[in-house]
């Protein structure tokens, strides 16, 4: 019995984690398909980003709460099908009809599906597995996450050389039907939620935050549109006075009063900010530097990535015997030594960044599951939707604000002094974010099972 109930869990870890990568996958495999999609459209590629890439990412960013808490209300499992059967049959139809409007409206669309699946895909794994297994669940979880994000150009690259282009988008059917069949299986939940009778979903309260947030993108995504940033946090203010009075509220505030939870979800931020920054920063500088073409430095990030998918599932594994604290402490302390290390570097030569790498990469994988399981550990498992995609919003928000923060820092002037300088400036930026997630998993439970909310009110 006990076997049979390893095997399903095991099952269910592995179907929404390849349900849930697909949505980094396609956020970044589609960079090496715009080229014949330009050619194919007859646009500019500006305004072939703006339709199926920038688009993609703002519904990324704006949806994920609403898909959580949507999974609150219809059951978890649901709402992962839901998303599922949304996402292959966008997924199909832009395969199938391969017309620009077309293929921007399915990219929405996937998106949005995404936006179901990623909070859906965390809460189950919440909600359906004990304890003293969610750490090493949301290890692999956050492994095949950083995976498909870092081999999605590749995975992109070998599609279209055999496909052409369209076949980016039949690629994820395949993967779908197969974590569909795989999450059929059901794992007995760690308690039973009490049924309850809801009143209507918060239409105004998610309107409210998808016009906050994405105010907020846009106007950091565009430097002559940044007083729609202002706006956008504006707007924040009458979505906290709703809330507060909603009776089955989009956002529960009480959940800020969880300090795990808040440390947890901040973490999340803290180090999406560096990582994706440093992500788009380095293939910049070293082309300034070195003259460095883009796959010399794909080779020094990989490096990076390779350690986070090794250190994760390891630190999910570890935190459930040490606590989530100890391994955010030490994930977090050792990429800011590694980024900190590249910061004091001369930074003469692309090989000088590959072991500095090597240590952000393997503390950013240290962090990453034990923060995640112990953010979402703490909440009452109701609740875990709402939490979850709180949680994947700020993910997202951390990689934008870090983008945001290099538009302000770097420029396109050739000469090395200045390029360097900005480099270093940018490197500093990192650092600090850095610090703060090491600061902030102080606030994490010292054991993992102490933050535990399954019996909580």
């Amino acid at each position: 019995m006990a076997d049979a109930a390893s095997r399903a869990r095991t099952r269910l870890v592995i179907a929404v984690a390849l349900s849930a990568a697909l949505a980094p996958l396609n956020s970044t495999m589609i960079a090496v398909a715009l080229p014949d999609m330009r050619a194919n459209f007859g646009i500019s590629s500006g305004a072939l980003r703006q339709a199926l890439v920038t688009s993609y990412l703002l519904t990324s960013i704006v949806l994920q709460t609403v898909g959580g808490k949507a999974g609150d209300r219809i059951g978890h499992r649901r709402a992962l099908a839901v998303g599922q059967i949304a996402f292959a049959l966008a997924a199909t139809a832009a395969y199938l009809l391969p017309f620009l409007p077309v293929v921007s409206a399915a990219r929405v669309a996937m998106a949005a599906a995404g936006a179901i699946i990623v909070p859906s895909a965390m809460a189950l794994l919440r909600s359906e597995l004990p304890a003293q297994v969610r750490g090493r669940a949301f290890g692999l979880f956050g492994a095949a996450m950083s995976l498909s994000a870092a081999f999605g150009p590749k995975v992109g690259a070998a599609l279209v050389s055999h496909g052409g282009w369209r076949a980016i988008f039949l690629a994820n059917v395949p993967i779908l039907a197969l974590s569909a069949v795989l999450a059929h299986v059901r794992v007995a939940p760690v308690a039973k939620a009490e049924a309850v009778r809801r009143p209507r979903f918060d239409l105004l309260g998610s309107l409210l935050l998808g016009s906050s947030l994405g105010l907020c993108v846009i106007g950091s995504d565009r430097p002559s549109l940044r007083w729609l940033m202002a706006l956008g946090a504006l707007g924040f203010l009458p979505l906290v006075l709703w809330e507060r009075r909603a009776a089955d509220p989009l956002l529960d505030f009480g959940l800020f009063k969880r300090p795990a939870f808040v440390a947890g979800s901040l973490i999340i931020a803290f180090q999406n900010l560096a990582m994706y920054s440093l992500l788009f920063e380095l293939p910049q500088m070293a082309s300034r530097l070195f003259g460095a073409r883009p796959r010399d430095v794909g080779s020094a990030l990989f490096a990076m990535m390779a350690a986070m998918v090794v250190a994760a599932p390891l630190a999910g594994r570890a935190s459930e015997r040490f606590g989530a604290r100890a391994l955010a402490l030490c994930g977090s302390l050792c990429a800011l030594g590694g980024m900190l290390s590249f910061r004091l570097s001369t930074f003469s030569a692309l090989s000088d960044a590959t072991l500095p790498l090597l240590f952000v990469g393997l503390g950013l994988g240290l962090c990453s599951a034990p923060a995640q399981a112990a953010a979402l550990s703490a909440v009452p498992r109701e609740k875990s939707g709402m939490a979850a995609g709180l949680t994947s919003t700020l993910r997202y928000v951390g990689g934008m604000a870090g983008l945001s923060t290099l538009g302000l820092l770097l420029s396109d002037a050739p000469a090395r002094a200045l390029a360097l300088h900005e480099h270093m400036r940018a490197v500093t930026v990192f650092c600090l974010a850095l610090a703060m997630a090491a600061l902030c998993a102080l606030g994490l439970p010292g054991r993992s099972t102490s933050a535990l909310a399954d019996d909580a009110p």
